[in-house]
């Protein structure tokens, strides 16, 4: 079975310096991925300002604005709250969601993070697909500790055998991330999935790593990812320079996988 996913950073709306909204080019650019499955960070879900200030600011939050005709199911984990709004991580997806669950693992008070999770039901396949869509923090130790409670409330709801994709922003300059998911959960990151022998030359071989995605312009750090376990990747793509980096300052990522069923 055949499936599609992609992740995106979206900069709530606004290109690179907050210097124009594009939150309609936005939408446009994220369907012509056409993924079954869509990741979002930093996805707006109020603005009171925003909406004031742009006349053609989405009256809807920004996850149904994108979702609306191509995506009929959604959810949003609201995240950083303020007096004029809220803002956080988004889950898009073409299957029904069953369950959906938003884990806070805010480590520094000023920097609030969560856990998007939703099990989502695919045709022919006797169990839910796990996606967890996350932002991570800025700051190492905030990482190591909320990559930690990742694969804690990973081993705790999600069963050993079933399909999982763990997917966004993860902040990860120096690809810790990939240690703990790979050894502790055992999970893969798709462009190391999707190119196994990557690397070789002369007899020797040197580790896959993940895409870099930031910034959008000309990528230079591998900040953003899609770690898979169950699945097999038949493609994985980075989506850089324009129009990509003219509508957020980070790089989308997509991949095409499939799913056996049993």
């Amino acid at each position: 079975m055949p499936i599609s996913v992609a992740t995106w950073n979206i900069h709530k709306g606004f290109s690179q310096f907050n210097r124009r909204m594009m939150v309609h080019e936005l939408r446009e650019r994220l369907r012509a991925l056409d993924a079954d499955i869509v990741f979002l960070q930093e996805v707006q879900g109020l603005h009171l300002k925003h909406a004031a200030q742009h006349a053609h600011w989405p009256s809807a939050p920004q996850h149904e604005f994108l979702a609306a005709g191509v995506w009929h199911n959604s959810a949003y984990g609201q995240n950083m709250v303020y007096d004029h709004g809220h803002h956080g991580n988004a889950i898009l997806s073409r299957f029904p969601i069953l369950h959906e669950y938003n884990q806070d693992v805010t480590h520094l008070r000023f920097e609030r993070r969560g856990l998007l999770h939703c099990a989502v039901e695919l045709p022919q396949l006797n169990q839910a697909l796990h996606c967890v869509c996350v932002h991570l923090s800025l700051f190492a130790r905030s990482r190591r500790w909320q990559l930690d409670a990742l694969a804690s409330y990973i081993d705790a709801m999600v069963m050993p055998d079933a399909p999982l994709l763990i997917a966004g922003d993860f902040n990860d300059w120096r690809n810790h991330a990939g240690e703990i998911l790979t050894q502790r959960l055992g999970l893969s990151e798709i462009f190391t999935s999707a190119n196994p022998n990557a690397g070789q030359r002369a007899g020797q071989h040197k580790a896959v790593r993940p895409s870099r995605s930031y910034p959008a312009a000309l990528p230079l750090f591998r900040l953003d990812r899609i770690y898979q376990r169950g699945l097999t990747v038949t493609a994985a793509h980075r989506h850089a320079g324009l129009p990509w980096s003219s509508i957020s300052d980070h790089a989308a990522l997509s991949a095409k996988l499939q799913i056996a069923i049993p």
